[in-house]
């Protein structure tokens, strides 16, 4: 089947490009094992100082299927959301008392909210994300 494209790689980089197409197919992960294996090939990859355009291009679908693998198989659940505000106050060197007196929240929600007994209301999301300059999607993530 031949397909007329305008994208074509070219010298080198579609010689890279076929190698590592030959030494480690492009197909979607089955397996534990294949998933190790495609994590080996994409270090390898990433250790190298300079990579050509075959070579990134070839990264860059082995990367997709990699990620995709994971999030199917290795899923991630959202950080909590004490675990979210001891991470932010911890990254921006913020003690509980200048997130009170800066962002007007009081004490005593502060400390429930970091010892898991209460979850971020909607207001607090619209002050922390202002507080920390992130955007509400961060900190509603439990919602």
């Amino acid at each position: 089947m031949s397909t007329n494209t305008k994208f074509r790689l070219k010298g080198k980089g579609k010689d890279s490009y076929l190698e590592l197409v030959l030494a480690f197919p492009l197909a979607s992960i089955r397996g534990e094992n294949h998933f190790a294996a495609a994590q080996d090939v994409m270090d390898r990859l990433l250790k190298k100082n300079r990579l050509d355009e075959g070579e990134l291009l070839y990264l860059d679908a082995l990367s997709d299927l990699v990620a995709s693998y994971e999030d199917e198989h290795h899923a991630i659940a959202p950080a909590s959301d004490a675990d979210m505000l001891r991470h932010l106050l911890e990254a921006k060197g913020v003690t509980q008392a200048d997130l009170h007196r800066k962002s007007g929240l009081p004490k005593s929600t502060i400390s429930e909210v970091l010892s898991g007994k209460k979850p971020f209301s909607r207001q607090m999301i619209r002050k922390l994300s202002e507080f920390f300059h992130v955007d509400v999607t961060v900190l509603a993530a439990n919602l």
